[in-house]
């Protein structure tokens, strides 16, 4: 069945709400009408994923619960999909699960994790979903890959979603984006981040050409399947406002033009309505429905949330 492409938001929450703490944040999110809560993994920011998706969930009703995204160099799936299938039972299925190969250098560095070079970390994050996948199916599974190996292992606790909670992936690259067209559920559209930190290249690698042969190479993983597909954008820049001036300067931050930045689909700022016209755009050209927005700006974009989404 074809995805709906219904609009949706989540908040990405690497601090507790201003005034707030963490679960009453969460509950706040949720009455604003967000679809997800998400919390990064890295070492540097937000708290730590796996404790705080479970205590969201348990403090909460409607809201999905996930992590943007869980590297995969971090934890071993086998003891990873035992604390994920927990969390999708402790929500009631409200779980997403997000992947990814790993991109900041400053986590490895800090954490004295050994860094591999990008096509090693691609083929673990590969062969990490699949290990996943098999222990949230019924009975024993077993598997012998280049970074796992795995012998009749009957995946408990069952996760309360048949087959295992969705899976988000996210990336910027060929290889990946195809390989998350015939495997993801929901796939992020990002920008390439090849130095390890978030620079004027990455931004290049956001903007709208990019971003075009980017899709074009899920819909080449995809194929009949990308109709199904939930496609993410990460804001990397975001504001309600009616201030040029302001959208300028942040796009020269990024060494943009304010026209380029309008028209970047991981960036999102101008006035309300004209927000909400971009997304629209977006959608209909890329297929982008699902839009992160950064926790610090949840409360300011949640008149926008209602507006699209009906909440």
């Amino acid at each position: 069945m074809a995805h709906p492409r219904r609009f949706r938001f989540a908040a990405d929450l690497q601090a507790p709400l201003e005034g707030s703490d963490w679960l009453d944040s969460a509950r706040e999110l949720e009455a604003l009408g967000y679809s997800t809560i998400f919390v990064p993994d890295h070492f540097d920011e937000g708290p730590g994923p796996i404790a705080a998706m479970a205590a969201f969930a348990a403090v909460t009703d409607t809201i999905n619960v996930g992590a943007l995204v869980l590297d995969c160099d971090f934890r071993h799936p086998a003891v990873l999909a035992r604390e994920l299938a927990t969390i999708d039972v402790i929500s009631g299925g409200r779980l997403e699960v997000g992947l990814g190969a790993g991109w900041k250098t400053a986590d490895y560095d800090a954490s004295g994790i050994p860094m591999d070079r990008p096509g090693t970390r691609v083929g673990r994050l590969q062969e990490h979903t699949a290990v996943l996948k098999g222990l949230w199916a019924d009975g024993p599974f077993s598997f012998d890959g280049d970074h796992y190996r795995i012998t009749d292992l009957d995946g408990t606790p069952a996760p309360h979603t048949p087959g295992g909670p969705r899976i988000l992936v996210g990336g910027g690259g060929p290889r990946l984006l195809r390989w998350a067209g015939a495997e993801a559920d929901i796939v992020g559209v990002n920008a390439s981040i090849h130095s390890g930190t978030i620079d004027e290249a990455a931004a290049h690698d956001a903007l709208e050409d990019r971003i075009d042969e980017k899709v074009a190479w899920l819909r080449e993983g995809a194929g009949e399947r990308f109709e199904d597909l939930e496609l993410n954008a990460w804001l990397a820049a975001a504001e309600i406002t009616e201030d040029r001036e302001l959208v300028e300067g942040v796009a020269a931050l990024f060494g943009a033009t304010a026209d380029q930045l309008g028209r970047s689909p991981l960036a999102l700022m101008g006035s309300r309505s004209e927000v909400a016209e971009r997304l629209v755009e977006r959608r209909d050209r890329w297929g982008y429905s699902y839009t992160v927005v950064p926790g610090d700006k949840a409360r300011s974009f949640a008149p926008l949330v209602a507006e699209l989404t009906g909440a």
